[in-house]
C-alpha cells in the first residue's frame, strides 16, 4: 500500500465497517425498510428474505471495509471493489423514485444522503487506479533491472 492512501483507506474503511457491523445488528423493521429501498432498484432482490438480504449486505461491507483497513490488501484491488460499491449504491439513486428532482440529475433532500455516495466511486477509482499504475511502474523497472542484468552477463560471456 502506498503510504499516501493510508487516510482515504482508513477514513472510507473506518466509515464502512461500521455501516457493516450496524447492518449485522440490524431489527426486523430496518431490514424490512433497506430491503424494500434495495428492491425498488434491484426487482433481483424481491425473493430474498429481508433479513438474510440485510444479513448479506452488511457481511459484504464488512469485508470490504476491512479491506481497505488492511494495508496488505492492494489497492488496486480494494479501490476496484470500493468503486463498484459505490456504483451499486449509485445505482439507487438513480432508479428509486423521489430521489432526483424531476428532469435532472439533481438530488431532491431525499436524495442527498445516497447522491453523496459518489464520492465512493472517485476514492475507489482513485485508489485502483493508483494502485495499477504504481505497480506497473514497479514491475517495468524490475523488468529493466532483469534486462540490464542478462544483458551484461550476456556481454561478460562474450569470447572477445
Amino acid at each position: 500500500m502506498n503510504l499516501t492512501h493510508a487516510p482515504l483507506r482508513a477514513a472510507t474503511g473506518a466509515f464502512i465497517l461500521n455501516s457493516g457491523l450496524t447492518k449485522l445488528g440490524a431489527d426486523e423493521t430496518t431490514a424490512q425498510q433497506l430491503h424494500g429501498f434495495a428492491s425498488t432498484a434491484y426487482p433481483q432482490f424481491k425473493d430474498i428474505e429481508a433479513g438474510r438480504f440485510v444479513k448479506m449486505v452488511g457481511i459484504g461491507e464488512v469485508a470490504l471495509g476491512t479491506a481497505l483497513l488492511t494495508p496488505k490488501v492492494p489497492s488496486a484491488i480494494v479501490g476496484t471493489a470500493l468503486a463498484g460499491f459505490g456504483v451499486g449504491l449509485l445505482g439507487l439513486y438513480a432508479r428509486v423514485p423521489g430521489l432526483r428532482q424531476p428532469g435532472s440529475i439533481r438530488p431532491t433532500e431525499d436524495g442527498v444522503p445516497i447522491a453523496k455516495d459518489v464520492w465512493l466511486v472517485g476514492a475507489g477509482a482513485t485508489l485502483g487506479l493508483q494502485g495499477f499504475l504504481n505497480g506497473t511502474k514497479r514491475a517495468a523497472r524490475r523488468t529493466a533491472r532483469k534486462v540490464g542484468s542478462a544483458a551484461e552477463t550476456a556481454h561478460d560471456a562474450l569470447p572477445f
